[in-house]
């Protein structure tokens, strides 16, 4: 984190741009680290903070709460947050922050850590930092996988290639993927209020929609981001930390499902793109996900309304409303 200075820079604005929500207010931080967030608190005029971290990173933590002389207002603890307690004079904590996000938001994360901390530490009227999550999909071209190994310095290496596809053919690759990439700006395929989705909530997300394209290109496979919003009294003026291919590059980059090439087209602006896709939690380890994507046959699936594809029923839908609106 103290390198990714996007995600960093989003948490200490909406730590600072909030500073009257933290005045003389109780803050538990779990998974600490190296207790930047906690220190941000107390400089904002948190009363007290509780900096939860479960790895010998809470040794470091302490050291730095020494360092900026902040040991009176940020209390450090080596422990998980399941085997934390309040002290008993504090019955719950007014807000609690985290840097919990994994890759596509929920991959090797510790959300459901977070949310035990909210069950059992978060006041009724308390906050959450940050408080809602959205996970967009969208199509792409993945020119890093194929078009740029047809002519490298004169020689075609299409053979190499393929052959790397199919090495990396069984999990997504966290990628760079840039806006011109894109065939789409991004559909929700996921939006979570943290102050009320529960553990079991997230054992499986599933999405399934048509996304018309937004312009030519080879639709190689598909790119997932997320974004996270932080309280705000104006809902318009909140912090947003996104991971999308528009903002600043972070540590978590885009999640891409490259497709197989037989799967592979060149696509005409105004395509239908009909897909499912699925995130399921492993059994073997709770913090990782299956990411399965399906492609579906558009001309058998029913389109939203209205549709802005360039399927004739859709065009012919379209124009009818349009018409019925006008008189």
């Amino acid at each position: 984190m103290l390198r990714d200075r996007p995600r960093q820079q989003a948490y200490k604005k909406a730590i600072e741009l909030n500073a009257k929500l933290f005045k003389d207010k109780i803050v538990l931080d779990v998974g600490c680290g190296t207790g930047i967030l906690s220190a941000f608190c107390a400089k904002a005029g948190a009363k007290l903070v509780y900096a939860v971290e479960a790895s010998k990173l809470a040794e470091i933590a302490l050291k730095v709460m020494e360092d900026n002389g902040l040991t009176s207002a940020v209390k450090v603890f080596h422990s998980k947050i399941e085997d934390f307690c309040l002290p008993t004079s504090i019955a719950k904590v007014d807000i609690i922050i985290s840097e919990w996000m994994g890759f596509y938001l929920l991959h090797e994360g510790m959300l459901d850590s977070v949310l035990f901390a909210r069950d059992n530490f978060l006041k009724p009227d308390g906050l959450m930092f940050p408080t809602e999550c959205s996970i967009y999909v969208a199509p792409c071209s993945v020119p890093c996988r194929f078009d740029d190994w047809n002519n490298v310095d004169g020689v075609c290496l299409k053979s190499f290639s393929s052959q790397l596809r199919k090495q990396k053919s069984n999990k997504p690759e966290i990628l760079q993927i840039s806006p011109e990439q894109l065939l789409h700006r991004g559909a929700v395929a996921h939006w979570m209020n943290l102050m009320d989705v529960s553990r079991t909530d997230l054992d499986e997300i599933a999405f399934e929609d048509v996304l018309v394209a937004e312009k030519t290109g080879k639709h190689q496979g598909f790119c997932i981001w997320f974004e996270c919003r932080f309280p705000c009294e104006d809902y318009e003026d909140a912090i947003i930390l996104s991971t999308s291919p528009n903002s600043p590059i972070t540590h978590w980059k885009q999640c891409v499902v490259v497709l197989p090439e037989n799967a592979c087209l060149q696509i005409d602006n105004n395509a239908p793109i009909s897909l499912k896709m699925s995130m399921k939690r492993r059994s073997d380890d709770i913090r990782k996900y299956d990411l399965e994507f399906e492609l579906l046959d558009s001309y058998a699936i029913e389109h939203p309304v209205p549709c802005n594809c360039y399927m004739t029923k859709c065009i012919l839908l379209k124009t009818h409303l349009q018409n019925m609106e006008t008189h």
